[in-house]
């Protein structure tokens, strides 16, 4: 039987060590934290009784992913639990701009010009997007399965996202898009910024923006769950600092970020993948507060509290200006912020007429300062009355998210800069970007095609590309 070695517990590691168990391989899943999970990790960071979830919170990109939706993961309890709308999107007038499930409900909000541009730009995106996912999910060099899909998202996906918010005249459908594009972590007048923002919407207009019930947790215990149903065995509290700490098989696979690759295969590695591993660029940084809340958010606008998530950004021009000061080094006034009421689909997350407020500012790489105050405001700014209802807060900062989870290099939630380069090749130039040079190293973390999101599809690459060389070995 055939061996394997999983260094980190984030669901491309457990999505990996999945793939392999179910070929008859014998796999170890190695972390270093006492917690399995990753991001997909939840904890009462505030009161007793309130879960929050540690890092991933909404998880569109995961109920559409074909690995997720190939487990049977149900039986294994995760449950997806949907709000009553996606996303909303308050400005300073009172009035939101509401994503919605519905691509007639979404356009619907906005004039008719503006709601036809909505259906033309994602209509047919939403109507090919399991197509179009069977490519953007595989690694660039494949031959495309569905050509004239990838075609018809690349032309749209290369232009910068003050770009393609053209195609509407008005601030709300404009806004409305611009802060899903604002989660590509990078300054959205640059080519390929419009990526990752038609990505999650028309994903969110196929499957929705759900939550996990009882936190995201869920997913990850689900997923050990299955895994050890089909053989597989999980260490925890072992941090691996070199490969001779481990033990022999015939394959490892990194859940890590490429640098940290190279500090423990060290000279296994050879010299041009070590120096591409270590020039891997890594983004912006999160700088994340969860919140106990005595009842709910005092939204100005009813809408944002029926909301999963709300975008506290204002207008398109201050989430452009926010992100082009967070790439250059500067600490925005007023910062894009992302808001999660997981609780409003999953009030198991609440206890006693307590809420767990979910909520992160896009800050500078490496950020030291404190943004609780910054994010405080723009909340407060769409919900006079915040302030007075939080019971506490919970911090963590670019550095302490990076000691929670080292993966996230200097805060960088994403595992790499989003330029277009690294969209397009990542973790490096090679014909298998999971292969790391050496033979029976791989590397599946999210710095690896198709990047961010717990949807496990780094992970069922990479294990594709082991069970390749298991199979010639």
């Amino acid at each position: 039987m055939s061996t394997a070695i999983v260094v980190g517990s984030g669901p491309n590691g457990l999505a990996a060590a999945i793939t392999l168990a179910e070929k008859g391989v014998d796999v170890t899943v190695v972390e270093a934290a006492d917690t399995l999970g990753g991001g997909t990790r939840t904890s009462e960071l505030t009161l007793p009784g309130l879960l929050h979830d540690d890092c991933s919170a909404i998880h569109t990109m995961t109920a559409a992913s074909p690995f997720i939706q190939s487990q049977p993961l149900d039986q294994y309890g995760l449950r997806w639990r949907y709000p009553d709308l996606d996303m909303a999107h308050p400005f300073d007038d009172g009035s939101a701009a509401t994503l919605h499930t519905s691509i007639t409900d979404t356009a619907a909000q906005f004039d008719d010009h503006d709601a036809r541009a909505w259906q033309r730009i994602f209509g047919p995106l939403t109507r090919r997007f399991d197509r179009l996912r069977d490519d953007v999910f595989r690694p660039i060099v494949h031959m495309p399965r569905h050509p004239l899909a990838l075609a018809a998202f690349g032309t749209q996906a290369l232009l910068p996202a003050t770009v393609l918010a053209r195609r509407w005249r008005g601030e709300q459908a404009r806004a409305l898009f611009m802060g899903v594009a604002a989660h590509v972590y990078y300054p959205l007048t640059r080519p390929a910024s419009s990526s990752v923002g038609l990505m999650i919407t028309a994903a969110g207009h196929r499957y929705g923006w759900p939550v996990a019930e009882g936190g995201s947790a869920a997913i990850s215990k689900a997923m050990v769950a299955r895994l050890t149903d089909l053989g597989g065995k999980t260490e925890t509290g072992t941090r691996v600092t070199s490969l001779k700490h481990l033990p022999s098989a015939d394959v490892v696979l990194f859940d890590l970020a490429p640098g940290a690759v190279a500090d423990i295969a060290g000279d296994v590695l050879p010299r041009r993948v070590s120096r591409a591993y270590r020039r891997y660029r890594h983004g912006a940084a999160a700088f994340k507060i969860d919140i106990a809340l005595d009842g709910d958010i005092p939204w100005t606008n009813p809408d944002c509290g029926r909301a999963g998530t709300v975008h506290v950004a204002g207008t398109t021009a201050e989430i452009v200006t926010a992100e082009r000061d967070v790439a250059a080094g500067r600490m925005p006034v007023r910062p894009f912020v992302l808001v999660c009421q997981q609780y409003l689909a999953d009030p198991s997350r609440s206890a006693g007429g307590r809420n767990p407020i979910w909520a992160y500012a896009h800050v500078p790489h490496g950020y030291t300062g404190d943004a609780t105050e910054a994010i405080l405001e723009q909340i407060e700014r769409f919900a006079p009355g915040f302030r007075a209802r939080i019971l506490t807060i919970h911090r963590r900062g670019p550095v302490a998210l990076a000691e929670h989870n080292p993966n996230y290099v200097g805060g960088d939630i994403a595992t790499g800069r989003n330029d277009p380069k690294q969209i397009l090749i990542r973790p490096r130039l090679a014909p298998d970007p999971y292969g790391a040079g050496a033979p029976g190293l791989f590397i599946c973390s999210a710095a690896t095609p198709p990047g961010v999101g717990a949807h496990g599809m780094c992970g069922y690459n990479a294990a594709q590309s082991a069970l390749n060389y298991l199979h010639h070995h």
